[in-house]
């Protein structure tokens, strides 16, 4: 990568980054080529012909916002072995990411699929495609618990995601509302509940 190139990228991810905690601080929605703009001291015109119309921003954020999730969460997961302990550790890291005070605002993309998911269009379709993504990526991870013989056979492992995932948007809600981290504690107890009474398929 040329010097100008490698500067246009450093430049284009320190807005996404701005793009990311403003979306979290007025919503997906609210986010603006202009307010953006005034947020980073660009012109308008510049970010235009970095990002273009306001949706392509919107995805534009989303994506970044994803691939630091892929980066803090689901990669350092994926380094400890297949089974339980991959499952427990991708799940302290997506609840951490999920629920944090330390992302004001918590996580973007849950806010935003709460926020466009009556609302027709490329980002909801995007938000919708991730989701699936999410839920099939927990899915497989219990296969690999299942493989390990760490849960029985005949776990139902989309069940499973499904109720874990359940989990983890409970606690985002209320340890982020209610500004209680003992809901943390509740949620590890939910995946050890889990754990030992796994849901199993009806074959």
């Amino acid at each position: 990568m040329s010097r100008t190139a490698n500067k246009g990228h450093t430049t284009r991810e320190a807005i996404l980054d701005t793009g990311i905690a403003l979306a979290r601080e007025v919503g997906l929605g609210a986010l603006t080529i202009g307010e953006l703009a005034e947020r980073v001291g660009m012109s308008k015109s510049g970010l235009f012909a970095h990002f273009g119309a306001k949706e392509e921003l919107q995805l534009a954020v989303l994506r970044a916002a994803q691939a630091r999730f892929d980066e803090n969460v689901s990669r350092q997961a994926f380094l400890a072995p297949r089974g339980l302990a991959r499952l427990r550790e991708l799940y302290k890291r997506w609840l951490g990411w999920a629920a944090s005070n330390r992302q004001p605002g918590g996580c973007l993309m849950l806010a935003a699929a709460s926020e466009f998911d009556d609302r027709p269009g490329p980002v909801r379709d995007y938000l919708a495609r991730q989701q699936e993504v999410w839920l099939a990526g927990l899915s497989r991870t219990v296969g690999f618990a299942v493989e390990a013989g760490e849960l029985p056979e005949n776990t139902d492992t989309e069940q499973f995601a499904f109720e874990l995932f359940g989990l983890i948007l409970s606690t985002h809600h209320h340890v982020r509302l209610l500004q209680d981290e003992r809901y943390f504690a509740l949620a590890q107890a939910g995946l050890e509940r889990l754990i030992n009474a796994a849901p199993l398929r009806k074959d």
